[in-house]
């Protein structure tokens, strides 16, 4: 397994003024860390700050916004990148969850504060307060036309808000224990959770109800993805026709992250079982890179890609830490990874 270089998360601010340093560590397994930092000396004459590594770091490319920094000694090196802009008063502790809209002018973000708060994308203004979740929210996301928000807590419930005045619209009531993600399908006629309960279950939105329980996996489901399924792959068929309230499930493949250690893919109408793949902890979470590849990540550090049309064996396992893995997303030809360190 790689070694893995970290600095200290404020490292922007931290290196903002003359003198100023942050702290380095290359990690790798089975052997001591090794412990450092980088220190501002000033500007260069380009206007780029001027900075040096201790003893065992290698301070490489540097920009206004960037840092290229290395470990010889473990033959690794990390771009650091500094972020764009900060929001630091729109949740007072950890967020646990938050999506952006789809024309990017609104964010939304659930909190370990008890909150789920709309915001402006542009300035952190907050816009909305989206209150009626009793104990913690889990999940949030926007509805493909960004004025819709759906919303996932320990309560059970899943609601859906209006982000233009904070009303809650829709309430669905059905699993057993907290819900822990969601999943929209095309358009958001219908949408998916999955909860503590060990459920998947499929809504419909116009009429409030359970469409069906698409998997009940005897172990919580951490998370879910929906994507159209490879056209060489077989999804079953169904036991029986599909509701008429059914629209956009034909073809899908849901994928279920779950606490037991494994992967699982069902096919979405037919409701029967593609695929079982067995990983090395917990899947906490789980996403499509196209209709034949995915991404599922464990508790224990392992992000796995794998093939739909053959699970048998992953096509490659990324280990950068042993800190859970607790979101993936595709990001152009590849992936953004958040994880627990």
């Amino acid at each position: 397994m790689a070694a893995t270089l970290r600095i200290q998360s404020d490292w922007s601010r931290a290196l903002s003024r003359d003198e100023g340093e942050a702290w380095l560590s290359c990690r790798s397994p089975g052997k001591p860390t090794l412990y450092g930092s980088v220190t501002r000396r000033g500007l260069r004459s380009d206007g780029v700050p001027d900075i040096a590594a201790s003893e065992g770091f290698v301070v490489g490319e540097v920009t206004k916004k960037s840092i290229l920094i290395s470990c010889p000694h473990e033959n690794v090196s990390t771009k650091f990148l500094a972020p764009y802009t900060s929001f630091s008063r729109i949740h007072q502790k950890s967020i646990t969850c938050l999506d952006i809209s789809s024309g990017g002018g609104l964010g939304v973000s659930t909190s370990t504060d008890g909150t789920m708060k709309i915001w402006q994308a542009a300035n952190g203004e907050i816009r909305r307060l989206l209150e009626g979740h009793v104990y913690d929210v889990n999940c949030c996301r926007f509805f493909p036309s960004g004025l819709v928000v759906l919303s996932g807590g320990m309560d059970a419930q899943l609601k859906v808000w209006s982000a233009e005045d904070a009303s809650c619209v829709v309430t669905f009531k059905g699993h057993k224990g907290g819900v822990l993600d969601t999943a929209i399908v095309e358009r958001g006629r219908n949408v998916l959770s999955c909860s503590r309960d060990g459920t998947a279950r499929l809504w419909d939105c116009g009429k409030a109800a359970c469409l069906g329980v698409i998997a009940d996996c005897g172990s919580p489901v951490n998370g879910i993805a929906v994507g159209t399924a490879d056209s060489s792959l077989n999804l079953g068929t169904p036991e029986k026709p599909p509701s008429e309230r059914e629209v956009g499930t034909e073809g899908k493949i849901l994928l279920l992250a779950r606490e037991d250690k494994k992967l699982q893919g069902v096919g979405l109408q037919s409701r029967q079982p593609v695929f079982l793949f067995v990983g090395s902890d917990a899947f906490n979470c789980c996403t499509f890179l196209s209709s034949t590849y995915i991404l599922a990540g464990t508790q224990d550090g392992n992000i796995y890609q794998l093939d739909v049309r053959n699970t048998n064996a992953p096509i490659q396992v990324i280990h950068r830490s042993g800190a859970p893995v607790l979101s993936l997303l595709p990001y152009r030809d590849g992936f953004i990874a958040s994880q627990g360190n």
